[in-house]
Order: structure tokens, then C-alpha cells, then sequence
């Protein structure tokens, strides 16, 4: 059988409706509306921080797609809520590699690439590989939130993502950080033990430190760099 992708002009103006209609929408009837328009072409990206996208989806779609990218550099911690996500929730994990090892990186690049160019370290440990992957699916979910970035204030429930072609859907995006507490407490949702260490945001373990008291939650990440994000959702 031969898959038929959607045209992409289709699929933007889709994504154009849905941001227009969705917005003030919940984050369930979000996701349902994603199922509805791609049944199981869409999955969801996580970098286990927590698992309250994987809940939530898992209630639309049972044994959804659950994209994480084992960059090499992950906290144990992190890879842990990985495999507890994995074993607790009716969800699929595919854990997603880089085309090389960080041995192999080093021999190319040169160790520790991520102090002298943490751009293109992202890139190839982060952006590339999720590229590859995502070419499975019409749609992709994230848990972006406006309230964690200036740089994330614009963001909508539903975006075109023209570099991948896809649609991608945001259905978090409005959440502020009270209404995630009271979703992991009311339904019991796996954190990241970091979260309980200091830790406001977590990513690879050279890019993050623990924030300082009034830090913004992600000001643990590249500390002292000019960089804010990995390239994923630019």
C-alpha cells in the first residue's frame, strides 16, 4: 500500500484554521483535533523534562508515538524518566540517535564541540536526527508553552512548520506554569527528579546548570552563552 502524503499547501492552510479555531481551546480537544485530521501520522516530541505531553496524548490517541532524541549528553536522570514513561503510560518511546556516537563526534570535530560551537552540536546531536525521524509523520506535538520564553510568547496551538513541511501542534501553549503543577498533581504525572534539584529546565548535561533564586526557568541553559535554543523549534 502507497502511502499518500498531503500537499503541503493543504496542510498549511490547514494549519492556518486550526490556530485560528483552537485557540482558547483545551489542550485534549487540541489533540483530538489532531488525531481527527491525521489519525497515527502525528506524534509527539518529548525531551522527558516531565511527561505531561505523553499523558495527555495518551488519552487521545492509546500507544502514540513518543519521539525522544538520546543525544549522548542526557543526564541519567533524564534517560530514567524515559524508561519510566515508557513502562507507566500506553504510549510507544522511539528513541532517536545522532548518525554518530559522541566518541565519533569527537574524532571529527574535536571533544567537548559543544563549549566551542554549541550550534552546530545541537544540530548534529539534535536538529538532524529529529529531521530524519519526523519524515514518518504529517503532524508533530510539542510541549511549548508561552510563558517559558520571550522568545516563545508568539507561539500558537497550531503552526505550519515550513523548514519540515509538517504541521505542527502546541497544544499546551497558553498553559502557564500553576495550570502544569495542577495537571501533574491531578494525574499523578512523572517528573524529571532534576526538576526537585534546582534544575528550572532540562537538556543536555555540559548545557545546563541549576537556576539561582528569580532566574527564569530556562536560565539554566547554555549559562553564559548568547544561545537560548537548541534549533528545534526555530
Amino acid at each position: 500500500m502507497t502511502l499518500v502524503v498531503p500537499d503541503a499547501d493543504h496542510l498549511r492552510r490547514l494549519a492556518e484554521r486550526g490556530a485560528a479555531d483552537l485557540e482558547g481551546a483545551s489542550a485534549l480537544e487540541i489533540l483530538t483535533w489532531a488525531d481527527e485530521q491525521f489519525g497515527s501520522a502525528w506524534c509527539v516530541t518529548s525531551s522527558m523534562e516531565d511527561s505531561v505531553m505523553p499523558h495527555l496524548a495518551s488519552r487521545v490517541r492509546p500507544g502514540v508515538d513518543i519521539v525522544f532524541l538520546d543525544t549522548g549528553y542526557h543526564f541519567p536522570e533524564t534517560i530514567g524518566t524515559r524508561d519510566a514513561v515508557a513502562a507507566m503510560l500506553p504510549v510507544t518511546v522511539k528513541t532517536i540517535t545522532p548518525r554518530q556516537t559522541v566518541a565519533e563526534q569527537d574524532a571529527s570535530f574535536g571533544v567537548r564541540l559543544y563549549e566551542r560551537n554549541p550550534d552546530q552540536c545541537c544540530a548534529l546531536r539534535k536538529v538532524n536526527p529529529l529531521r530524519s525521524a519526523l519524515k514518518d509523520y504529517t503532524a508533530w506535538a510539542s510541549g511549548l508553552r508561552r510563558d517559558e520564553a520571550v522568545g516563545r510568547r508568539e507561539v500558537k496551538v497550531v503552526e505550519w512548520d515550513a523548514r519540515r513541511s509538517m504541521v505542527k501542534i502546541n497544544p499546551i501553549a497558553a498553559w502557564t506554569q500553576h495550570e502544569v503543577d495542577a495537571y501533574v498533581a491531578d494525574n499523578g504525572v512523572l517528573l524529571n527528579p532534576l526538576l526537585f534539584d534546582g534544575y528550572g529546565s532540562v537538556g543536555c548535561a555540559p548545557c545546563t546548570r541549576r537556576i539561582k533564586p528569580g532566574e527564569d526557568a530556562r536560565a539554566g541553559r547554555w549559562a553564559g552563552m548568547s544561545k537560548t535554543e537548541c534549533g528545534i523549534h526555530d
